[in-house]
């Protein structure tokens, strides 16, 4: 079965604008989009030449999505990781932590996950008179004005109306990473990691990339060379937003499973990354899981964010957008001014773009006093306000270790979680987080 020629349209119009991006000479091809007739075979050609578009002479950047690719343009030490010392840290602990502060995050950013800026979130909350953001957002900011709207999903996540940790798409890929890990350890494949999609994964609760891997794949069960499918070779045609965070928000459980291992983490977010997101997508997702795994030992927020850094390609944008934000983070005189420097830059990088997203939360992990300190600046400098309160909730959950995060955080979910996973039925928010801390006490296979 084929999409109808409009949804093929706006897919060939997205890639066109993903590789214009990429550094490749799309010239021409948008007018083409709108000339080339109805024909199937017609607009999978055109898909095929956007994606055989020649670089650019000018352009620099090399950014692979192959491993060998990716491992060939890190940085030279990144190749000299050891196992870490961890006889003086409770990892379990770390990790419960890291899990409790990422659902804390996401569901203070749920409800304004509308692409706000930092000054429009702080107009709105002024007008209520709770800026600086100190605890989940009230109900009440509907009626003060200074938002366009709120996400259709603010009525379980607004303060007042807070029984359990809502449904959300980042906390169902950490979870269902873990359910990964747990069944098939760290060895597990890209064919294990597609069936646990297939299984729990409503279609309707994806987007972008995940979406469309999903309709791929759900049309091709059943057929007799399943087991054979090359998912090392999944093309890149018809899959627009292939360098949007949706990869990124699926690392935290390979951060948690890796503690003081960052080039682990890095591997593992790859082999999930990878089955949908390309380039610069799958580096987003590298750094945070590499993230997560180096907090457990870091000393600070740089040694966090640099050591990340190894592990993505050096000569590429990711690269050097977040080293360019670590520089300014380390200029800024507080949280604020490092916001103001990096969305001055990199404003064109909006909402799920992972550049300036990643750069506001190296700011966060910079000028973070606690983990709930940490959720806020995050969720109140935009953009994707509950993937990157997770992300940042994660890191600093991890960083800081169990007592960073008051119980007020915690207590309104009244110990439930929900999800939309098929196979997840642990209904406990302790438990869950006691299952996330046995993944980086070494309880998941090697």
């Amino acid at each position: 079965m084929f999409a109808p020629y409009p949804v093929i349209r706006q897919q060939l119009t997205l890639m066109i604008r993903d590789r214009a991006e990429q550094g490749k000479d799309v010239s021409g091809l948008l007018e083409t989009v709108s000339t080339v007739p109805d024909d199937y075979q017609r607009l999978f050609d055109l898909a095929a030449q956007i994606d055989s578009s020649p670089a650019l002479p000018d352009w620099n950047y090399v950014e692979p999505s192959d491993w060998a690719g990716i491992t060939a343009e890190r940085s030279a030490d990144s190749a000299a990781a050891t196992a870490p010392d961890l006889r003086s840290v409770d990892a379990a602990a770390k990790a419960r932590a890291g899990f409790l502060g990422s659902v804390a995050g996401c569901v203070l950013g749920k409800p304004v996950e509308i692409m706000p800026t930092y000054d429009e979130l702080r107009s709105a909350l002024t007008r209520l008179g709770e800026w600086p953001l100190k605890n989940y957002i009230s109900k009440r900011i509907l009626s003060v004005g200074g938002l366009r709207e709120m996400h259709p999903d603010w009525p379980e996540s607004v303060r007042e109306n807070i029984r359990w940790v809502p449904a959300d798409d980042d906390i169902n890929y950490t979870l269902l990473g873990m359910m990964t890990l747990e069944q098939h350890g760290k060895e597990f494949t890209k064919q294990d990691l597609r069936r646990m999609w297939l299984k729990n994964i409503p279609l309707g609760f994806t987007w972008g990339p995940e979406r469309g891997f999903l309709t791929r794949q759900g049309l091709l069960m059943g057929a007799e060379d399943e087991p054979e499918m090359d998912l090392e070779a999944l093309p890149d045609t018809l899959n627009p937003n292939s360098e949007l965070c949706g990869a990124m928000i699926r690392a935290d459980a390979y951060g948690y499973c890796s503690p003081g291992r960052p080039d682990l983490a890095s591997e593992l977010a790859w082999r999930d990354a990878s089955m949908t997101h390309r380039g610069n997508g799958i580096y987003g997702a590298q750094f945070a899981a590499a993230a997560i795994a180096a907090a457990f030992v870091a000393k600070d927020w740089e040694e966090i964010a640099t050591t990340a850094l190894r592990y993505v390609p050096a000569r590429s944008r990711f690269a050097e957008i977040v080293t360019d934000s670590i520089l300014r983070v380390r200029d800024a005189d507080d949280w604020v001014d490092g916001y103001r420097s990096i969305h001055g830059r990199y404003e064109s990088y909006g909402h799920c773009k992972v550049f300036q997203e990643t750069g506001t939360l190296i700011n966060t992990l910079r000028f973070a006093t606690s983990v709930g300190d940490g959720i806020c600046k995050q969720v109140s400098q935009g953009n994707d306000t509950d993937s990157y309160g997770a992300t940042a909730g994660a890191i600093l959950g991890v960083f800081f270790g169990p007592g960073h995060l008051e119980d007020r955080w915690i207590k309104p979910f009244n110990d439930t979680i929900r999800t939309r996973l098929a196979g997840f039925y642990e209904a406990s928010l302790q438990a869950t987080a006691d299952r996330i801390g046995a993944l980086a006490s070494g309880a998941v296979a090697t």
